[in-house]
């Protein structure tokens, strides 16, 4: 799939279908653009794990905080990443171990690793680059 552009109908069919969210790279500061993102997601109903090996066994953003995906206990729809570019790579083979796998896997704003996006989709996972779902979900006023 081409990554230079979404369409409105993709966006909306993954939000309207999607029910559970890993967050990976979930910071516990309010500060922090995971934190808000992951706060924003719970409230509109969506059900939110965090992944911070860091934070495992609390919460971030009145979310249970995992230390990998691995460890999260119930099927997962869509992996958020929240993690630096060099690290892509990692969360999606990661997700790609999970069974089932996720279906979407997602890179915030700045974030976009071809390579990744092409191994994901090759296993059937829809990939979506450089977005916020916390932008997004308003704009298409879900």
């Amino acid at each position: 799939m081409p990554h230079d552009g979404y369409s409105d109908e993709l966006l909306r069919s993954i939000f309207e279908t999607v029910r559970t969210i890993a967050v990976v790279g979930a910071s516990p500061n309010p500060m922090r653009p995971s934190n808000g993102v992951a706060g924003f997601l719970r409230r509109r109903g969506y059900r939110v794990f965090c992944v911070n090996p860091g934070h495992a066994g609390g919460q971030v953003a009145g979310s249970p905080c995992v230390a990998r995906l691995a460890d999260i206990p119930e099927p997962i729809d869509m992996v958020d990443v929240f993690r630096s570019l060099e690290h892509i790579g990692g969360v999606v083979e990661e997700a790609l171990k999970l069974a089932p796998r996720p279906r979407v896997i997602w890179t915030q704003l700045g974030l976009r690793d071809d390579a990744a996006a092409s191994r994901a989709e090759a296993q059937g996972v829809t990939v979506v680059m450089d977005r916020c779902p916390a932008i997004e979900i308003p704009r298409l006023r879900l």
